[in-house]
């Protein structure tokens, strides 16, 4: 996926979870966080920071933050939450299922992407839940860096499908370089770490979705499925 009108800025301050101050030319903006995680380590003052400006009618603001530059390590990191589900959408267009249907309700959640396949033996179903990592600890991503009921929830409804006969699949969108693997972070959220070691026992697939950052792309460019 690709941003249009993306420029550079200057990060100042965060006053709450939605905003951000930037300074933008030499003058101060306030913009759209599009992520509600804490990025703590990322939205530092003074990192490089990129934005873009959607042009939808009667916004707050102009501007959307998308991307940063960790300060302590100058890797490009993609923090929009919606960017996720939007590369897989892509990515899964390219793959052989014979349906692709996202949002897909499911129990009592609405799970991001329900698939089907063809074979000789019948109709094969997918359900698959995708998360995006933007936490990075010393080459390893992690997820969540919020908790996150739900995310627990939805696990449990993969581990639901997958004893009704679903391939049932969580998948990890790693939205920086140079990460090719994710583990629970169990000091900010225990209970997904427990509700993703009961998913592997079940027989739900983790798939790692490596990517591309670039200011104003996000491409998933390899896949590890364990």
């Amino acid at each position: 996926m690709k941003y249009s009108n993306i420029v550079k800025a200057t990060f100042l301050a965060r006053p709450n979870r939605f905003e951000a101050d930037v300074d933008l030319n030499g003058q101060e903006e306030r913009v759209h966080v599009k992520n509600t995680g804490r990025c703590k380590e990322l939205l530092i003052k003074g990192a490089e920071v990129y934005l873009t400006a959607p042009g939808t009618p009667g916004r707050k603001t102009t501007y959307d933050l998308v991307a940063v530059k960790k300060p302590s390590t100058g890797v490009l990191f993609n923090i929009d939450s919606q960017a996720p589900n939007k590369v897989v959408k892509e990515w899964l267009s390219t793959k052989d299922y014979d349906k692709v249907i996202p949002e897909y309700t499911y129990g009592n959640s609405r799970i991001d992407f329900y698939m089907e396949k063809e074979t000789t033996a019948g109709t094969k179903r997918f359900l698959m839940e995708v998360k995006g990592c933007t936490l990075e600890i010393d080459g390893t991503g992690y997820f969540p860096d919020a908790p996150t009921e739900r995310g627990v929830k939805h696990i449990r409804e993969l581990i639901k499908a997958r004893q009704e006969g679903y391939e049932a699949i969580l998948a990890f969108v790693i939205q920086m370089e140079g990460v090719d693997r994710v583990l629970p972070h169990v000091a900010t959220h225990p209970e997904f770490g427990e509700a993703m070691e009961d998913a592997r026992r079940a027989g739900v697939k983790v798939m790692f979705l490596t990517t591309t950052v670039t200011p104003d792309e996000l491409k998933i460019n390899g896949e590890t499925l364990e």
